[in-house]
């Protein structure tokens, strides 16, 4: 009989990883049907695109699981989700799970800081130094299984043999994976984002296998939220295999008129990031600055990519700066912006619509500057020189509640400070600063070329563009075991 596998799509860089890489394809090919579950908004588009045989969409029934988790005993759900997002043991490293704490206390009132945070620090220290209370809250989750199940009429039809998820439940995916632990289905997670080992820890469900990008990330899963190390395979990212293989690539004369961009100027290109925690406005004026100016080595321009998070409605400073950013374009000369495609639905800007943009940028920069955003990693692929600045904006945000963070104080994050230990691009706290890095990389891009190379190396293992297949040949591996 065919097999078949439910595979959760819930987030844009779930779409790119198995709909824009090998895996897909690679398990159609070995006989496999394959049904993903993705938003309903976009089920149709993905279907029109992906025609293979034996490929599937369906409905993940994402208003279906809002509705569950704000309808039954919803202050504890939220509450065991709280401590699931901060509760990773404390040997690794714990410095984004902290800031979440904090940044929770911030934003609610005394009334919930003195009936729910305050309580909740006592059960974030057993979570931080026991296996066993981080266990027990695997446990306590899954009695939050809907019955009947949000899925049952699909399990009903297919009888998928496997689920694959991006998260091991860290979402509204907790509900599918639950419910298939619950038939006694085997389930996998595949982790699709460099800090998601990190930042996120202990699973929303009982999840039995994962593959991750390397072994940086299988010690954070087995140190930080104990996985069995048999279990964790390290098959490097699939998403990026399209980099090495250049299918994303632009001519660059092509992309350079796409964005009215002077072939004969350097281009220096800022990736919005960190939005949710501080403002990008500091890093953008300065770099429009500076290329408007006669202050760095060669005559320069700049193209500023917005985040996601700049076409949100709520909070409205998102949206502000974005405006703001737009009157920066129209007030300097050589300053260009671009903003992410949206895919639609809940997946928003995050669906991997534009990933030709992206290559190309990072492929024809001469340098491209972020805060710590993926992106670094993605910049290295390209051997492209980079720089993380923090110019910091005195308050942050300072609006009402929403909780900001100095960019200077992030650099000890995991996955920042694996950048900063590689020494594989620079750090700029102020302008000067900035402004030198630049000069530096404008008049020698082979400057950390060697460290660029071991970063990626360190970070994502495989560099032959294989990943895709070589993780669904680990998922055809568990499929077929006996």
């Amino acid at each position: 009989m065919t097999k078949k596998i439910f595979i959760s799509a819930d987030h844009g860089t779930s779409v790119i990883y198995f709909l824009q890489s090998d895996v897909v394809p690679t398990l159609l090919d070995a006989g496999v049907q394959v049904i993903v579950l993705t938003d309903e908004a976009i089920k149709t588009k993905l279907a029109a695109r992906n025609t293979q045989h034996g490929l599937t969409f369906e409905s993940l029934r994402l208003k279906q699981a809002n509705q569950y988790a704000n309808a039954i005993r919803p202050r504890f759900q939220w509450l065991l989700a709280y401590l699931r997002r901060v509760g990773g043991s404390r040997r690794i490293n714990t410095e984004a799970m902290d800031s979440h704490i904090w940044e929770v206390w911030a934003e609610n009132g005394w009334k919930f800081r003195l009936g729910i945070w305050i309580p909740s620090t006592l059960m974030i220290l057993l979570l931080r130094n026991f296996s066993w209370a981080r266990k027990l809250l695997v446990r306590m989750q899954n009695r939050f299984t809907p019955d009947p199940g949000i899925y049952t009429d699909l399990f009903d039809k297919y009888h998928p043999d496997m689920i694959i998820a991006s998260t091991p439940g860290w979402r509204l995916d907790r509900y599918l994976l639950r419910e298939s632990a619950k038939r006694g289905i085997p389930n996998m997670t595949v982790i699709v984002g460099w800090d998601n080992s990190s930042s996120y820890n202990v699973s929303g469900a009982d999840v039995q296998w994962a593959t991750c990008w390397s072994e940086l990330q299988k010690e954070e899963l087995v140190k930080g939220s104990d996985w069995n190390p048999e279990r964790v395979h390290v098959g490097g990212i699939p998403s990026y295999d399209g980099y090495f293989h250049k299918q994303w690539l632009m001519p660059r004369d092509s992309y350079f008129k796409l964005h009215g961009l002077d072939p004969n100027r350097k281009l220096i290109s800022y990736a919005s990031s960190f939005v949710h925690f501080a403002p990008n406005f500091p890093n953008i004026e300065a770099l429009a600055k500076l290329v408007s100016s006669d202050s760095l080595a060669e005559p320069s321009q700049l193209l500023i990519r917005l985040h996601p998070s700049h076409f949100q409605d709520k909070p409205k400073i998102f949206a502000d700066e974005r405006a703001r950013v737009f009157e920066l374009e129209k007030k300097f000369p050589h300053v260009h912006v671009v903003q992410p495609v949206a895919l639609g639905g809940s997946l928003g800007y995050y669906g991997g619509e534009d990933m030709d943009e992206k290559s190309s940028m990072m492929a024809y920069s001469d340098v491209v500057v972020t805060v710590y955003s993926t992106m670094l990693v993605e910049t290295a692929v390209h051997d492209t020189p980079m720089i993380a600045a923090t110019i910091d904006v005195p308050g942050g945000w300072n609006r009402g509640k929403k909780y900001s963070l100095s960019l200077k104080e992030i650099g000890n994050w995991p996955t920042h400070k694996r950048f900063r230990d590689a020494k594989a691009g620079r750090v700029a706290t102020n302008e000067n600063e900035l402004r030198d890095m630049l000069n530096m990389y404008l008049k020698d891009k082979s400057v950390d070329a060697k460290q660029r190379r071991k970063f990626v190396e360190d970070e994502i293992t495989f560099t032959d563009g294989m990943s895709g297949k070589r993780t669904a040949e680990f998922i055809l591996k568990i499929l077929n075991s006996p």
